[in-house]
């Protein structure tokens, strides 16, 4: 029986035994025994290393998260509701100030041209305070603005005096409008939130002319007692939003700066002058500067005009503006969860075309009820507005530019509080106060059509 013989090489291989001392655990005897294994492509891409710390993506605030936000978000809401009650007073207490001095439209009218240098400033000013005194020194120094202010208008001044005072609460309104939109803005579910932020305004809106009306109509008061009322709720706007924002002091603003750009510098210059955040801005700040000038045009003539043109009597024509900021308040809060839903853009437009067709039926309809039923829906659909135009910034927006950006176009946009209800008094004075709705509703068409010029909307840039 033959035999085979079959040789095998084998060919040695050397293996570096693992350490016996140190072996904590199966994933570090892995990892040392990684350095002594030829490295190849595969397996660099299977091993390949941890992101660093600094590019973790962070928790986003809520409301209620963390809980020192409940009390600062409740101050806000009071700040709001006080910007809600001093901007809405303008209309019920027009008549009797003009009465009480003496003077023609377009005199008057310089109690909404006045206000415009204060948001001119705050505009400008409002990224350099937050770095110098943060957001404590912000709400501390806006709430002063308004007491000042309004102790001063209390007293019922010589008329030149009423109209600094009235500059003095403007610049107030412009700074804690600016910082406020931007903090809430940045919150988780901001449309919501904002919704419901600006809804208080729009509920101090809609107590200031009930109030005052009431006072001067029926109680027969003069018309700057309504400012002893004011007074007292600057003094709370003023307790609640410096123990709140204690902590939020000029150091807490620039680092939040610093982890999301490479300065603590102000994001101002940026925001105005480099695209593509540039054409942003503009185009919101314009669009902010249209919609509160149709806001506070409509809410601080329509007694005026329902009084002459639509010949309604003192107090119901007062009702009309109530209704109007009645009318604002449930737009920003019910339609607050609409907006997300539709979007942001198509939402707008939807809601700035249904404003146009109940101001066609207010100014084509010659009757006292419609003229008060489209008003108040025009306040409805006018509602959301500006808290949809704050978060499509924030989302069109580099996270670090936000604060900057929205605060100018808040501050700027508040300015057509000023600028807009003037020329309405004054093209009134040679026309009458019946201009009032072709000038509305061509300011509406202008603002639906920069709401269009947007970029579409894009995920949030950090």
């Amino acid at each position: 029986m033959a035999s085979a013989t079959e040789v095998v090489e084998l060919q040695r291989v050397d293996l570096t035994p693992l350490p016996q001392a140190h072996r904590p655990s199966t994933d570090a005897s892995r990892r040392s025994s990684n350095k002594d294994v030829p490295s190849s492509p595969e397996r660099e891409s299977d091993m390949s290393p941890l992101p660093p710390p600094n590019t973790a993506v962070d928790v986003v605030q809520s409301w209620n998260n963390p809980r020192s936000n409940i009390a600062r978000v409740a101050a806000c809401f009071w700040s709001f509701t006080v910007m809600g009650a001093n901007d809405a007073a303008y209309g019920p207490l027009i008549p009797y100030i003009q009465d009480y001095y003496g003077l023609t439209y377009v005199v008057v009218s310089l109690l909404f041209l006045s206000p415009f240098v204060g948001y001119t400033i705050a505009a400008f000013l409002n990224d350099w305070l937050h770095r110098k005194a943060g957001q404590r020194g912000v709400g501390f120094l806006c709430s002063l603005c308004h007491l000042a202010a309004y102790v001063i208008i209390a007293c019922h001044p010589p008329y030149p005096v009423l109209v600094v005072a009235f500059i003095l609460a403007g610049f107030g309104n412009g700074v804690a409008d600016a910082a406020f939109n931007a903090w809430v803005g940045n919150l988780n579910r901001a449309n919501e939130v904002l919704g419901f932020l600006h809804g208080l305004y729009g509920a101090g809106a809609v107590l200031s002319p009930l109030i005052a009306t009431s006072m001067i109509a029926k109680a027969d008061l003069s018309w700057y007692t309504w400012y002893y009322i004011m007074i007292g709720m600057a003094a709370i706007e003023m307790a609640s939003l410096t123990a709140c924002f204690w902590k939020a002091d000029a150091q807490e603003y620039r680092d939040s700066l610093t982890k999301h750009s490479d300065s603590a510098r102000g994001s101002l210059k940026n925001a105005l002058f480099q695209k593509p955040a540039a054409r942003v801005t503009w185009l919101c700040a314009l669009f902010l500067l249209g919609y509160v000038g149709v806001e506070v045009a409509l809410g601080g003539w329509i007694v005026e005009f329902m009084i002459h043109v639509r010949h309604g009597e003192a107090f119901a024509s007062g009702m009309t503006a109530t209704g109007f900021w009645l009318g604002i308040t449930f737009g920003r809060v019910i339609l607050g969860f609409v907006t997300p839903r539709l979007g942001e853009k198509l939402a707008i437009t939807i809601y700035l075309l249904l404003t146009i067709g109940c101001e066609l039926l207010f100014w084509l309809v010659p009757q006292f009820i419609v003229s008060a039923v489209a008003v108040g829906l025009q306040g409805f659909f006018l509602g959301p507005l500006f808290p949809a135009a704050v978060v499509v910034m924030s989302k069109l927006l580099p996270r670090h530019l936000h604060v900057g950006a929205i605060g100018f176009a808040a501050a700027f946009g508040g300015s057509g509080a000023a600028i807009l209800p003037f020329a309405v008094g004054a093209i009134a004075q040679t026309k009458g106060v019946q201009v009032l709705q072709p000038i509305i509703l061509a300011l509406l068409a202008v603002i639906l059509g920069v709401w269009c010029g947007l970029p579409r909307m894009q995920n949030k840039k950090e």
